[in-house]
Order: structure tokens, then C-alpha cells, then sequence
């Protein structure tokens, strides 16, 4: 048995990097004490969208020990999901979907848990501690701790950097009962840099550390489960789930190494997925696909409708029959993305003999906007 507090803190660190993570640092259970005004600035502009989930419990949210009030400390790990190609170049193939490099292998909630279960089973067999751990599924502002922790800081993109993993670190937490002394916290490392904000296509950073949501193209294409506004349809180019410019720009990826683990890495299926295929996923097919991936929570249809608006910015014509496909197609959704798709792969001509046979029959209200926009 460890015969102090700092042994403990180095077995536990040791176990940690044992058992896969890439990064483990500590931080008090009380701190990033700025984190509840922060947060309740960005509910209170409603620039968190129809995210509703981060409304509830947000006061837990905000305070680590409203959520646990018996935890001393807070166990920080990470783990690097880094890709093997810059995600910037696949925006110019514009005849296959760009999916976000996070979500191009197994999902990270899956694999992050098995990890912290395994380390929060040694924590409690070993020290006789009470343990909670949490992966991105409860009301936990992880980059916060990870800041607080010493792991990186919150870059004016808003997400975590890191001087040795640059932006590419999925995170997670182990709350404990144990008192174990905390690293220091990470300073901005940010300077004058303004990369990440520029590259933003929808210009979703209202100022450097601030980010509307409701303006992202990772928000609009995982998160948004309406119709999504045509003033940003042209900006998400081919990118059919998440966003990644404002961290692919960062220059502290110089430092970046491709993941260790390999369920992180890019399945071949996923790699450049021709959008002809990817608009002819049925329930079963997407489902099929998407197995044990993020992507499968957003269900098939969002994911079609970010495939047509895909589609529609490619400038092909050859892929008007994979949207003219999907005109009859149950989701209202996907109806009105292969519209605007069709109104800008076809002649006029074209377009008004398909709208001559669809737009009469047409019984949503989302979906007969389209026929009379693209007109």
C-alpha cells in the first residue's frame, strides 16, 4: 500500500498511461471556478442552439462538486485521436462526403469508458475510494478541468489545445474521494494567432473565446434536427457530419503525432465516402455503417439531409439522379435538401418538369418552400 499521498497520486498516473491514455493530470474538484459564468453567459444568448441538454442540470454542470459534493479530486485523462491526413485537403473532393476526423473510427465514448472503468476499478480496489467517472454524457465541463488540470487550454476556437497534441484530445473524467494534490494549470498559449477564427466558414466566432453555435457547421450538421437555413447550406460545402477547419489550422498540430489507439483511427468505409453511395443509405444501411460510431445518433435522415446539401454543392451534374432519387423519400428532411440539390444541379427546364410532377403533391410546408425557391 502506497505509504503517502504522493505515491498514490503516482500510482494512479502510472495506471492511467497502463491503460492507454496519452495524457492524465489532476486537478481539485473545486476548480475552474469561472466555468459557471461562462456557461451561463452562452445559455443566457441562446448561442447554445436547441442544444437543450446543456439547459438541464446546468448548475451541475457548472460546478463539479454540485454534481458530487463528496469529490476532493478530479482524475483528467485524454487520450489523441490526431488523423493521419490534414482534414482540410478532402473539401476539394467534392463528389465524397467529409465526415469529422473524431468520428471516423470507433466512438470515442465507447472506447474513452472502458479505459476509465478499468482505471476507476483499480482506484477503488487499491485505495478503498469512491469513484464516478463520465465521458462527455453528463453534466461535466471537461475542457475546463482539462485546463485546470494542466492538460492544455481553452484555444480561442473554444476547444481544448495542447502543446504536445495540439486540438486533436478526446477527454474524460474520474471524480474521487481521494485528496491528491493537483497539477498546475495551463496557460493560453493562443498569442495574437487568429487562424482558427478566420478559417470559420459560417463565421461561427463572434469574438476570440466565443462561439455561436447556432452559426457551426458541426452544430447545424450532428446537433440541429430541423431544416437547416439556406444561408449556410453553401458554406458546409461537402462536409456531411462535423466541421473540423478551426482545428485543423491550429499551429500547435505541428507538434501532433497520428493516434496510438487504433479504434481511432479512420475506417477504410469512411476515409472519402462517395456521396452517390452515401445517398442511398436506407435505415439498415446507415445503421450497418455506422456501427458502434457517433455518427449513428443522429439517425439516418439528418445524415441524408446533410448528404443532399452535399450534393448540391458539388457542382455535379451526374449526381442530380442520386437527389432526384430521394424525392419521394418519407422524411420531410431529405425531401427538402434534394430539392434545393436538384434547383442547383439542373437547367431551368429540368427543374420546372420535376416540379411540375412533385410540387403539387407535396404535403409539407418546409418542403413546397423549396420547390417555389428554386424556381
Amino acid at each position: 500500500m502506497p505509504s503517502s499521498t504522493a505515491d498514490i497520486r503516482s500510482e494512479i498516473l502510472a495506471h492511467a498511461q497502463a491503460l492507454g491514455f496519452d495524457a492524465v493530470r489532476i486537478a481539485a474538484a473545486n476548480a475552474a471556478p469561472d466555468a459557471r459564468e461562462h456557461l451561463s453567459e452562452f445559455l443566457a444568448e441562446g448561442r447554445h442552439g436547441d442544444m437543450d441538454w446543456m439547459e438541464k442540470n446546468a448548475e451541475k454542470r457548472a460546478a463539479p462538486l454540485s454534481l458530487w459534493p463528496e469529490a476532493k479530486s478530479v482524475v483528467v485523462v485524454a487520450c489523441n485521436y490526431a488523423p493521419e491526413r490534414d482534414p482540410l485537403e478532402a473539401l476539394a473532393e467534392r463528389e465524397t462526403g467529409v465526415i469529422s476526423a473524431y468520428a471516423k473510427g470507433d466512438d470515442y465514448h465507447d472506447v474513452m469508458k472502458t479505459k476509465l472503468r478499468r482505471l476507476a476499478e483499480f482506484v477503488h480496489r487499491q485505495f478503498g475510494a469512491e469513484v464516478k467517472l463520465f465521458v462527455d454524457t453528463a453534466p461535466v465541463m471537461e475542457k475546463p478541468l482539462a485546463q485546470a488540470a494542466g492538460l492544455g487550454w481553452q484555444g480561442k476556437h473554444t476547444n481544448l489545445v495542447s502543446r504536445e497534441f495540439g486540438s486533436w484530445l478526446f477527454l474524460g473524467s474520474l471524480f474521487t474521494t481521494l485528496e491528491l494534490s493537483p497539477d498546475e494549470p495551463e496557460d493560453d498559449h493562443c498569442g495574437v494567432c487568429t487562424r482558427c477564427l478566420d478559417v470559420c466558414p459560417t463565421n461561427a466566432f463572434t469574438a476570440p473565446y466565443r462561439i455561436d453555435a447556432r452559426r457551426c457547421i458541426a452544430y447545424l450538421t450532428i446537433e440541429h434536427k430541423d431544416h437547416i437555413a439556406e444561408e449556410f447550406r453553401e458554406a458546409i460545402g461537402n462536409r456531411v457530419y462535423g466541421c473540423d477547419d478551426c482545428l485543423a489550422v491550429c499551429p500547435w498540430n505541428k507538434f501532433a503525432q497520428t493516434a496510438n489507439e487504433a479504434r481511432f483511427h479512420a475506417r477504410e468505409a469512411l476515409r472519402a465516402p462517395r456521396l452517390q453511395d452515401l445517398a442511398k443509405l436506407d435505415d439498415a444501411g446507415f445503421r450497418a455503417l455506422f456501427r458502434a460510431s457517433p455518427i449513428k445518433r443522429i439517425g439516418r435522415d439528418r445524415f441524408v439531409r446533410n448528404v443532399m446539401i452535399a450534393v448540391g454543392n458539388s457542382g455535379e451534374a451526374s449526381l442530380a439522379p442520386s437527389a432526384e432519387a430521394l424525392l419521394a423519400d418519407p422524411s420531410p428532411l431529405v425531401r427538402a435538401m434534394a430539392v434545393w440539390a436538384l434547383g442547383r444541379l439542373l437547367d431551368g427546364d429540368a427543374f420546372s418538369r420535376l416540379a411540375d410532377k412533385h410540387a403539387p403533391n407535396e404535403s409539407d410546408d418546409a418542403v413546397r418552400t423549396e420547390w417555389r425557391r428554386a424556381r
